[in-house]
């Protein structure tokens, strides 16, 4: 079903809010405005949107979606309207976490994506079908950062929202700072019927891992459709579980939006709680205490003691022992060319893609050091 607005409402709707109306009799930042607000300008039609996994059937069926938790957003959509608030691994993000909406049949939140996604036929099918809103991160235009703002306060009144706290992927697999640009906007919203639901998205294998590792590397990021061509190639023999966990609602009533500290206290509660969501995973785990060549029953117990550290933290493990994460992370390691097998010995292949898988543990592990 199509989700747009009438674009002369919302067009005037964003017009009437202070911060913007106050840009509006000067013709130069006018044009600025004009430019931005059809720039911002969105439409989902949903019906479209579920078929596009047709033709990403190949990829698609490779990954197991597993839904935890996903009781709480129907008690947040019941409620209210709802930001949804995820950590970002991989372009199969967006995709993956839509469908496990759809599956539950909650409704579809628009997705705030970044600009450099909006180039050539890629950007007219978000336009048009996704329903995805690009942000130009890093903007310090104040014509447009108010613009943004308002764009979201009405889109919030009618649509729920998904976005990535962090921004973009984690190149290095950590959990990144969190901005607060959008944070700040839905403060700005209906706070009474407004909630977030902080969630958390983890792959056994990352499809795209080779190349964010590479790219961070080399400190340079490629075009959008060269990197889609690379990620279908990596496709090839990929399989994977995804792992969608969905946190307890925050009535967005309980922040004060003129307060700084508030929205800061914010950030780090959603921030905390997507860390604590993050699925523990056999590959992270065996990622986290393999060293360069180890007996499998070093491993097993390092892994061992790893998880009682975890436990400690509550964090959400996929497994109960040292023996079941090496049983399952490591052929997932070998297969994907980064670990080798020798007899009863684990060897590191490839030290960097072991180090990303090593790193999605650092945000509940902050004091442990890298030594592989």
């Amino acid at each position: 079903m199509p989700t747009s607005t009438d674009p002369d409402e919302l067009t005037q709707a964003v017009l009437a809010h202070a911060d913007v109306a106050r840009y509006v009799h000067c013709a130069e930042t006018r044009a600025r405005l004009d430019g931005y607000l059809e720039e911002l300008r969105t439409t989902q039609r949903y019906k479209f949107y579920r078929a596009l996994q047709h033709p990403l059937y190949p990829i698609l069926r490779k990954v197991d979606r597993i839904t935890e938790h996903v009781d709480r957003a129907k008690a947040a959509i019941a409620a209210g309207h709802v930001v949804y608030v995820s950590n970002h691994k991989s372009h199969l993000d967006y995709l993956i976490e839509l469908l496990v909406l759809d599956k539950h049949d909650i409704r579809p939140p628009l997705i705030a994506a970044g600009i450099n996604l909006f180039g050539g036929a890629l950007g007219l099918l978000h336009r048009h079908v996704t329903g995805a809103i690009p942000i130009r991160r890093g903007s310090k235009d104040p014509v447009y950062l108010a613009t943004l703002k308002a764009y979201v306060v009405e889109v919030l009144k009618r649509h729920d929202l998904l976005y990535y706290a962090e921004g973009g992927r984690s190149y290095t697999g950590e959990l990144k700072a969190p901005k607060t640009g959008l944070l700040q906007a839905a403060l700005q919203a209906d706070r009474t019927q407004l909630f977030v639901v902080p969630m958390a998205i983890a792959y056994d294998l990352v499809l795209e891992e080779k190349i964010i590792t590479r790219d961070a590397t080399r400190k340079q990021k490629r075009p959008f459709a060269q990197e889609v061509t690379e990620m279908i190639r990596h496709a090839v023999g990929y399989e994977s579980r995804a792992f969608v966990t969905f946190g307890h609602p925050i009535h967005l009533a309980e922040y004060d939006p003129l307060a700084r500290r508030d929205l800061v206290a914010l950030a780090h509660r959603i921030q905390h709680e997507v860390g604590l969501l993050h699925k523990v995973l056999p590959t992270a785990l065996v990622a986290s205490a393999l060293r360069a060549s180890m007996t499998r029953a070093e491993l097993t117990a390092r892994i061992d003691d790893l998880l009682a550290l975890l436990s400690a933290q509550n964090a959400n493990l996929a497994v109960s022992s040292g023996r079941q994460a090496v049983d399952e992370g490591v052929p997932l390691l070998v297969d994907r060319g980064i670990l080798v097998t020798e007899r009863q010995r684990v060897r590191v292949r490839d030290r960097v893609s072991l180090r990303y898988y090593a790193r999605t543990l650092h945000h509940l592990l902050p004091h442990r050091r890298l030594t592989h």
